[in-house]
């Protein structure tokens, strides 16, 4: 996922800012302070740095590495091991995407997000004194229980600390810092030997924690805890003494008494043809998002370049897919509010089905032995520069939209439920094709695979095209509306809205 859990999340708070978007006219509470909010956001983020680094620690740790006894001696079997050493993360992730929400709204977004530090630990010092493939397994697992449930409360607490002008932008630090933790474990895996690597990992989270212990809760969740002085301290902390803290205090309690207001049985929403649609375009998002093949190249790109023998190291040409992907995040947090969520996502499919393509055909030449090996050697950039490609497009488009177009899609009485639910989902495909990209390969040979995976993207591209709505600039009513097959009608709803 890649990741992953990023944009759903970060409109779970929207129930907690609806009362300004049924405003006409915008209040005037003074100039807030940008910096401390800038601050909080980072802080948090460093965790979203400790979740990239057991994302990205298969990905210069490549079986060869583990089958020759890298990792304190351990002889791992690349047959069979290896898959489940790069799964037995996404599937630790999947299981708390649902028990994290409710560990976020009993003891709070900061300490749920600083608990996480104890798992990240314990799976961390699992690997680095690890003796067996047993310990390797528990230790994935692990740290994906915790890297998959910072992926839920990390962006929550960051857009329920932000004003909503830069909260697009503080938005964004969460999936940016997730690639830069992808990379640094990356560097480090091409630089030094398994057990290093987790040495270092295990520090990041633990840094993390100094440095967001400071920061305040949430004012979101205090007022729903009642604890309206505790919320003030903490709004004033956050915005500055020359802000009217009670205003805005004010209208998140408004949103609140309105949220609770607004409930709508599930069984009257599911008649609703919006609500189904919005289902099926959320969920079919999340299918061709992961077997479009993101995390096959993610988890195992070292191997992918090591079966490419490529010119250069394979080594080197992961740190380059890193630094791409680093580059290309950062650049969609600046053009992803600029052009539509469907074009960018048509581009990005249809790119990805192309790259996959390119790297489709040099493996069928290379393996199939269509051409003899100095020609292979004169094509040999083609792996590298598809997997860029491949990367670019994803994180432009692929990678944040079906997060985010998912929550603008979903009615408010089911969107909590359904994006817990599709972050589950979209952690049990991941499972599925970091298990069984290697048998996969083995099987039916890499070539296949990946034509299998670029067919899938450009099917993923024609449901696109004619199934999912453009959401931008457009109200939550008008989304629905327009799920239902109904005309667009603009009277009486603020422009604003939820999703411009």
């Amino acid at each position: 996922m890649e990741k992953g859990a990023v944009g759903a999340v970060e409109r779970m708070s929207e129930k907690a800012a609806a009362s300004t978007n049924n405003l006409v006219e915008e209040p005037n509470y003074g100039e807030a302070k940008k910096l401390p909010q800038y601050v909080a956001a980072l802080s948090v983020c460093m965790g979203s740095v400790a979740a990239g680094t057991v994302l990205g620690w298969t990905g210069n740790i490549t079986k060869l590495n583990l089958a020759s006894g890298d990792l304190n001696d351990i002889l791992v079997d690349p047959d069979v091991d290896y898959g489940w050493i790069g799964s037995f993360m996404t599937l630790g992730a999947m299981l708390m995407c649902i028990p994290i929400g409710f560990l976020c709204d009993l003891i709070g977004r900061k300490y749920a997000m600083l608990l996480s530090i104890l798992p990240f630990t314990l799976g961390w010092l699992l690997m680095i004194f690890a003796n067996s493939t047993g310990m390797i397994f528990a230790g994935r697992f692990i740290t994906g229980l915790a890297g998959g449930s910072f992926c839920v409360s990390a962006p929550l607490y960051t857009s329920e600390i932000a004003q909503k002008e830069i909260r697009g932008a503080l938005g964004s630090y969460f999936q940016l810092l997730l690639t830069v933790g992808i990379l640094f474990a990356y560097i480090l895996g091409a630089i030094s030997s398994p057990q290093i690597v987790s040495v270092v990992c295990a520090i990041v989270p633990l840094f993390f924690g100094v440095v967001f212990f400071l920061q305040p809760e949430t004012p979101v969740y205090l007022l729903k805890k009642g604890k309206d002085a505790e919320a003030t301290q903490a709004l004033r902390r956050l915005r500055g003494n020359n802000y009217d803290v009670n205003g805005e205090i004010q209208e998140i309690k408004d949103s609140i008494q309105q949220a609770k207001s607004m409930n709508t049985s599930l069984k009257e929403s599911f008649k609703k043809k919006a609500t189904k649609k919005s289902l099926l375009i959320c969920f079919s998002l999340m299918f061709f998002q992961q077997f479009g093949g993101i995390n096959a190249v993610i988890f195992y790109v070292g191997d992918i370049f090591d079966a490419a023998n490529t010119s250069l190291s394979s080594s080197y040409a992961t740190i380059i897919v890193g630094v791409m992907q680093v580059v290309a995040t950062f650049v969609a947090s600046l053009v992803i509010d600029k052009f539509g969520r469907k074009i960018l996502l048509i581009i990005s499919d249809l790119v990805m089905a192309l790259s996959g393509i390119v790297l489709a055909i040099y493996f069928t030449l290379k393996d199939r032995e269509l051409i003899s090996k100095e020609e292979v050697n004169n094509i040999a950039f083609l792996p590298i520069l598809a997997v860029c490609i491949f990367i670019i497009v994803f994180s432009l488009g692929f990678g944040p939209i079906p997060w985010m177009i998912s929550a603008e899609l979903l009615p408010p009485e089911i969107k909590s439920n359904a994006s817990s639910l599709a972050a589950t989902f979209n952690w049990l495909l991941a499972f599925i094709v970091t298990k069984f990209y290697g048998d996969l390969t083995k099987a039916i040979s890499t070539d296949v695979t990946f034509y299998i995976f670029s067919v899938i993207s450009l099917i993923g591209t024609v449901f696109i095209i004619f199934v999912v709505p453009e959401t931008k600039g457009k109200t939550l009513d008008e989304i629905q509306r327009e799920l239902n097959g109904e005309s667009p009608d603009r009277q009486g709803i603020d422009n604003r809205g939820f999703t411009s």
